[in-house]
């Protein structure tokens, strides 16, 4: 891994503009504002339409749709994206380069092979037959035949600008058809990649629809009478502001829209601290009556704190804050939200304070919100037990971190150079830099002989 840069003077230029996400957000929002008024809608149109609110999973798909296509929009007609050097696209290639189609089909073959394999392992796990998963494998399956029609048309007009048109993809259909030229290292990055890719995104399309349903046929009257209603209500809606636009950087990984995965995390542990963190694996660990259950007998903050609305405000303002952080360091990413991928560096919005906005304020949260050291069952023994468990979980989000860390300072100068700048100038990091760096052991320095 390569050493941290020397702080630089100012904090490295975001290669994700701040505008990118709101636009997303804007679009998103949109789209809800239209799901919660369509009844009315419909009965000022005098359309022959059932005259509901459109929160079913048809609905909260178009939403992704919403999402996306500002975001990729101004990416292109504004911010010009697709002219930068980082996606590896040339376009003034296909007018002086002919197409090299035995290289495409490589590449188609070894794209297909890619998603047949996955494929089967989407039928191998049986949690992705069940519950929540369902609704992706549906979604999943109807996209199979568009996205292989689609590739006919995207990749050939890609490879015409691509820089390198041998790209890991065509690593590993080389290495299935035994063409000569495939490297095993390039291999193993496209499987890291995709395996991300599939994994993550099959999780996300699964909770999009219950994040979306909640707000779009929420009773806004009905929630206003209670202020913790109101507090779990906007938290609610900071979730799924969060699950819709991470969904859609797993989903838009497009060399035009410079999204595209640059690598996946190399390290062990990374992968191992991430996946911890999700189903299948969080199922079997957290919860209860699993090995690391911090809710034991616990009944949060609402029962704690009922027959104090003022108190209730306050303490539902907080956690409202602490989601609201967590919502905006996915939708700062914009197009490029994923877990253990390097897709660029980003600098701004939530990430000038804290390198980890997002864990930073879901372990506060979940502090705030559960109160595990108050129990039901009174027992000193549980709010002991819970506190511990919580620590613990505190204890793989800050690994995760790291690895995340060790992941990126190994792949980009501009990250080292943040990651310098932020351990001397973040408002959240710098005090917890020169903690971390107090505690730490420090390695001995061998004495100089004399000269």
């Amino acid at each position: 891994m390569s050493a941290p840069a020397t702080a630089p003077a100012a904090r490295p230029k975001s290669d994700v503009s701040a505008a990118v996400g709101l636009v997303g957000l804007a679009g998103l929002l949109a789209w809800v504002a239209f799901a919660r008024a369509f009844p009315a809608i419909a009965e000022t149109f005098d359309w022959a339409v059932p005259r509901d609110t459109l929160g079913g999973r048809s609905s909260a798909l178009v939403g992704l749709l919403a999402a996306a296509l500002p975001m990729a929009a101004w990416s292109i007609f504004v911010e010009k994206v697709h002219l930068r050097p980082s996606t590896g696209l040339d376009w003034s290639l296909p007018a002086r380069r002919e197409p090299d189609r035995a290289v495409t089909w490589v590449k188609l073959a070894g794209l297909w092979a890619t998603w047949a394999i996955i494929a089967g392992l989407y039928c191998l796990c049986r949690w992705y037959w069940d519950g929540q998963y369902l609704f992706s494998m549906q979604v999943l399956a109807y996209a199979a035949i568009p996205l292989v029609v689609l590739s006919l048309l995207y990749v050939p007009w890609l490879d015409r600008a691509l820089v390198e048109p041998r790209d890991h993809a065509w690593h590993f259909g080389a290495m299935l058809l035994l063409r000569p030229g495939w490297d095993a290292r390039e291999v193993l990055s496209h499987w890291r990649v995709w395996i991300i890719k599939a994994f993550f995104t099959a999780f996300m399309v699964s909770i999009v629809p219950f994040a979306f349903h909640t707000i779009v046929t929420a009773d806004f009257a009905e929630v206003a009478a209670r202020p913790e209603r109101i507090a779990l209500t906007i938290i609610e809606a900071m979730f799924m502001i969060d699950v819709m636009i991470g969904t859609v950087g797993y989903i838009v990984t497009m060399r035009p829209l410079d999204a595209h995965i640059r690598s996946g995390n190399p390290l062990l542990a990374g992968w191992v601290a991430a996946l911890i963190c999700y189903p299948p694996i969080v199922w079997g660990i957290l919860g209860n009556g699993r090995a690391i259950n911090y809710e034991q007998n616990t009944a949060g903050w609402v029962h704690w704190m009922a027959g104090n609305d003022t108190l209730l405000a306050l303490w539902g303002a907080l956690l409202v804050a602490l989601t609201g952080v967590y919502a905006w360091a996915t939708f700062a990413f914009g197009l490029r939200f994923s877990n253990l991928t390097y897709r660029g560096v980003l600098t701004n919005g939530p990430y000038r304070f804290t390198r980890h906005p997002a864990y930073v304020s879901k372990n506060l949260f979940w502090w705030a919100a559960v109160l595990p050291f108050l129990v039901t069952s009174g027992s000193p023994v549980d709010a002991i037990r819970n506190s511990f468990f919580l620590v613990v979980v505190n204890a793989i989000y800050f690994w995760r971190a790291k690895t995340e860390e060790a992941h990126l300072l190994a792949e980009d100068p501009k990250y080292r150079e943040y990651h310098a700048w932020m351990a001397q100038n973040g408002l959240l990091t710098a005090p917890l830099t020169r903690i971390w760096n107090r505690v730490r052991p420090q390695p001995e320095i061998a004495p100089q002989p004399a000269e």
